[in-house]
């Protein structure tokens, strides 16, 4: 349910995103902010998240999550200004921080046997597919009758009966080891990503060589390298980068980066296409991504049962070769301009990411001590939001560039827009290919002694998969 109202708020959100900007009358770079400012918070806060719940109680700091994001829905529901919206999806973020990487360690931890966990973790993220699959259709079924705050409003209930299920059901688990807070680690994190997700927003506007843009820039760097040789000083970091001296472990946080961010940009750019110049409703352009959500959800469990038969391999295969042909078709093809390779186009977007979730999340965690599994389902977390963060900042950038003017109903023809976001698709496409090339190069017999080396390292009596005796 955590993980629903999650997924739920993003996938809603990108249907009424035109809705917003009419009555909130603001850019491209606005709807960029209501987007980022949530997954830019939640990137930055999941790993200390994460670590929290293994020191002081995964239950406790779901139960705490579950409150905050409630709060924070209410509170988007009745923002006056798009200011006070983006702060108030700050506040969500920060309850919403706390409840997908404690979920998935509570998860991990219950099912210590490798199978039964990929089965798990495959069951958890089918929830992705049908937020995916009902987002669309709910968001736009709500705003075009009762308004683009409802969206916030459908939170309230299912985080109350979240809420009172954990209470009831869900047990407290500990790390019988857990890590000290890293405030300093933790500031440089927020630093990188606010200052980059800044840059590559505002840069359209600004110009990408304004002094502020690369100040901003410069400001990323800097702290990216700070965090880079302060971490490894610390006894115990935030981000124990010998975490990714694990291949599959390093493959699954790149192609969590790669496909969330293709889906960023592709839920993104598709809401205003098809409200904006296609002209269609909110609830018509919610029905025509349909295909792409239905079978995202038809796929992502599959691809858990994948998993816990084959491993990791053959789903991330068949996800990176989907995702790379539904971005050639719009890049070379203009899918835009015919429904039927518009739809073969979301229908193969939807199987790649539908088979990208469960094999990301089941290596992200499979390979590493339980008694951490909380920091290591935060890595995989955060590559997400970050992912996320980022295809919205560049696509969106990209696309405002091309257009040439906020992308407002009426304001671009069909064609200007299929021209305006060519140089997205590829980039799209050019994500795909990172999926494919990064899943063939660290699921094989190689790739799989890394982590079965790093293991020891970390954790000298753990082996990958197997249970921790101190939980």
């Amino acid at each position: 349910m955590s993980l629903l109202i999650v997924s739920l708020d993003n996938t809603v959100l990108n249907v009424a995103l035109p809705s917003m900007q009419r009555e909130l009358h603001t850019t491209v770079a606005g709807l960029q902010w209501t987007l980022d400012a949530y997954t830019l918070v939640i990137a930055s806060l999941l790993m200390l998240a994460g670590s929290t719940a293994d020191r002081i109680g995964r239950r406790r700091v779901f139960k705490t999550g579950l409150v905050i994001f409630t709060l924070g829905s209410l509170l988007c529901s009745l923002a006056p200004t798009l200011e006070t919206l983006v702060a108030f999806r700050i506040i969500q973020a920060v309850g919403g921080s706390m409840l997908n990487p404690v979920a998935l360690s509570i998860v991990t931890n219950i099912f210590t046997d490798p199978r039964e966990r990929a089965r798990a973790i495959g069951i958890w993220g089918g929830v992705v597919g049908i937020s995916l699959a009902a987002g669309p259709v709910i968001g736009g079924l709500l705003v075009e009758t009762v308004g683009w705050r409802a969206i916030f409003l459908i939170n309230l209930p299912i985080g109350l009966t979240a809420f009172l299920l954990t209470w009831r059901y869900v047990p407290e688990s500990r790390a019988p080891k857990p890590r000290r807070p890293d405030p300093v680690g933790q500031l440089l994190v927020m630093i990188t990503l606010a200052a980059l997700t800044y840059s590559i927003i505002e840069a359209p506007t600004a110009g990408w060589t304004s002094p502020l843009i690369l100040t901003f820039v410069g400001v990323a760097a800097c702290a990216l390298t700070g965090l880079l040789l302060y971490e490894p000083r610390r006894a115990e970091p935030l981000i124990d980068l010998r975490f990714f001296h694990s291949a599959p472990f390093s493959g699954a946080t790149a192609i969590a980066v790669c496909a969330f961010s293709a889906l960023g940009g592709f839920l993104f750019m598709n809401t205003l296409y098809l409200q904006n110049v296609r002209d269609l409703g909110a609830l018509d352009a919610g029905l025509f991504l349909l295909p792409m959500a239905a079978l995202a959800f038809v796929c992502a469990p599959l691809s858990g049962r994948l998993v816990g038969a084959y491993g990791a391999r053959v789903p991330l295969l068949i996800a990176g070769t989907a995702l790379t042909t539904s971005g050639l078709l719009f890049a070379i093809f203009d899918a835009e301009t015919h429904l039927g390779s518009l739809f073969t186009g979301y229908v193969l977007f939807g199987i790649g990411f539908g088979m990208v979730n469960a094999p990301i999340t089941n290596t992200a965690v499979a390979g590493m001590p339980l008694a951490q599994s909380g920091v290591a389902a935060a890595v995989a977390s955060t590559s997400r939001q970050i992912g996320q963060t980022l295809g919205v900042a560049v696509i969106g950038a990209v696309l405002a560039a091309g257009a040439g003017s906020p992308t407002q109903r009426g304001s671009i023809d069909e064609a200007g827009f299929v021209d305006a976001s060519r140089p997205a698709w590829w980039i799209i496409t050019g994500l795909g290919l990172g999926v494919l090339t990064i899943g063939a190069l660290t699921t094989g017999e190689w790739a799989r002694g890394t982590a079965r080396r790093n293991a020891e390292r970390l954790e000298p009596a753990s082996v990958p998969g197997s249970p921790n005796p101190g939980e």
